[in-house]
């Protein structure tokens, strides 16, 4: 993990506002934004290995049947939350990340495949860039990701994806889980506010 870029973040992060879009997130030289059919996958932590996946037509029509045309912004994130799961998926024939371990993991750094909250928020925040350009985001915008945790606050240095709606800034956080696994879209309040082996219900 890159400590510098994520202790930057994290004090980004501390006034508990996400940045407008992903551009500054972005414009780190470590990473490569989306255009509207590839992905630069990071792995490795820290985006220490990238791969580039490009989508095809029909992996881009399959995008549109998960996201579909929900008629509330909450029912746009429980679609949210499956396109990432179907978009990890997706990815990982190609990354190598089928195995993917959810939550701390730092035996795996630098291990082909294994993704820290750098990588995950880097990569949520692709695909989410994917889709919004598309068109498929009727109630939601990409913020750019956020970060907690000083260590000295008990709380390991975590970053997430946030997508921003009418009712507020949610985290998109695909990191706790393995791969596959939808991830957690909460509140950024109620993120921000989570302790160590605390776990909180999906935004509705």
């Amino acid at each position: 993990m890159r400590w510098p870029a994520l202790l930057t973040l994290v004090a980004l992060g501390a006034c508990q506002t996400a940045p407008d879009t992903a551009d500054r997130w972005f414009a780190d030289a470590d990473r490569i934004a989306p255009t509207t059919t590839k992905a630069w996958v990071c792995h490795g932590f820290g985006c220490h290995y990238r791969n580039t996946v490009t989508l095809s037509r029909g992996d881009r029509a399959r995008m549109r049947r998960i996201v579909g045309r929900p008629k509330s912004a909450a029912a746009e994130r429980r679609r949210i939350a499956k396109l990432i799961s179907w978009m990890e998926r997706r990815v990982a024939t190609t990354v190598g990340s089928a195995g993917d371990v959810g939550g701390l993991d730092l035996q795996n750094a630098r291990v082909r495949g294994q993704m820290d909250c750098i990588d995950e928020a880097t990569n949520t925040s692709s695909y989410l860039m994917i889709a919004q350009a598309a068109g498929l985001l009727r109630f939601h915008t990409v913020a750019g990701p956020v970060s907690r945790g000083f260590l000295i606050d008990g709380r390991y240095p975590h970053a997430t994806a946030v997508i921003r709606g009418k009712d507020g800034d949610f985290a998109v956080d695909s990191w706790p889980e393995a791969n596959g696994v939808p991830p957690k879209i909460v509140p950024v309040s109620v993120w921000f506010a989570e302790r160590p082996g605390e776990t909180q219900k999906p935004a509705r």
